[in-house]
């Protein structure tokens, strides 16, 4: 396939601090998802599919962008797109709830430390992108550090697995479908929407539900509910307008930020051991990036 075009310098600076925003963002998100550790993850992700619709359908109003949508829903084969993008990211969210609120924060933190690998391959054998060979150094750098991790662990969980293949795919389809990234958010949404609308009414009927339980719980688990459509939308919205301003190999790069932030939360707040597999993976990863930043100024 032909490669995408090369983004313009500016277009490069406006996509870099886009991916700074939302892996930053990402990185500490574990914090707000163990405040809700009370509320079972399928739950949280149907209240975060509910909560950022609302958010999307009041920014669409406000800016009238309420176009675009009818425009997907009018055209086959884009809804057919972002529907399998509305299956991959709410995979790729439960999963993340699931392993953060299980005391698996470095299982999943693993998985998105692969899942830049899995955008470099996407990047080069699908879309046609080309690294240069500081590049693919910088790359084969950060993918022995990961291999040494995964082979002192001993495996590879399926937790780490599916973060990094449902969000590579994710990127990779977000990337090349013709839609902005508020109007690609509220269509995944409105999809996920009567799903999770039906997971929520079905929880309160049975008595188990988060709003039917707020004096046990809480007001403040009920506000961070509400909360989860921010920290759900904005970053995904920065997300995808960094893809579509940078190479994909680019974006993957980026995405060390947020588990090495993981990491050092599982560490520091959570109490998981830091061991010096641990040390040698970050060190590899690390300068990984220092050879692919250098490379890449060199352009």
């Amino acid at each position: 396939m032909r490669g995408t075009r090369a983004p313009t310098p500016d277009r490069s600076a406006v996509g870099a601090v886009y991916a700074l925003l939302a892996y930053g963002w990402w990185g500490l998100t574990p914090i707000y998802w163990k405040a809700l550790q009370a509320v079972p993850p399928l739950e949280i992700l149907a209240h975060r599919v509910v909560w950022a619709l609302a958010l999307a359908a009041l920014i669409l109003t406000f800016v009238a962008g309420w176009r675009e949508v009818r425009l997907v829903f009018s055209d086959r084969r884009r809804l057919g797109t972002l529907a399998v993008t509305s299956a991959l990211i709410a995979t790729n969210w439960l999963i993340f709830i699931w392993a953060v609120n299980t005391g698996q924060v470095l299982a999943a933190s693993l998985g998105y430390y692969l899942n830049p690998l899995v955008n470099v391959a996407f990047g080069a054998l699908i879309l046609g992108e080309r690294l240069r060979i500081g590049q693919w150094i910088a790359v084969a750098i950060a993918a022995a550090g990961v291999g040494y991790l995964a082979l002192e662990v001993g495996s590879l969980p399926w937790i780490s697995l599916t973060l990094a293949v449902t969000f590579g795919l994710y990127g990779l389809i977000r990337k090349t479908a013709p839609v902005s990234s508020l109007g690609g958010l509220s269509v995944e949404t409105l999809i996920l929407s009567p799903l999770a609308v039906g997971l929520i009414v079905y929880a309160e009927l049975a008595g188990r539900g988060a709003v039917s339980n707020l004096d046990a719980l809480g007001v403040r688990v009920g506000l961070l509910l509400v909360g989860a459509g921010v920290v759900t939308a904005l970053p995904l919205i920065w997300f995808t307008s960094a893809a579509r301003r940078l190479q994909l190999s680019t974006v993957g790069l980026f995405q060390y930020i947020a588990p090495s932030l993981n990491f050092a939360l599982a560490v520091a707040l959570y109490g998981e051991v830091f061991t010096r597999t641990h040390a040698v993976t970050f060190s590899c990863i690390w300068i990984a990036l220092a050879i692919y930043a250098y490379s890449a100024g060199r352009e």
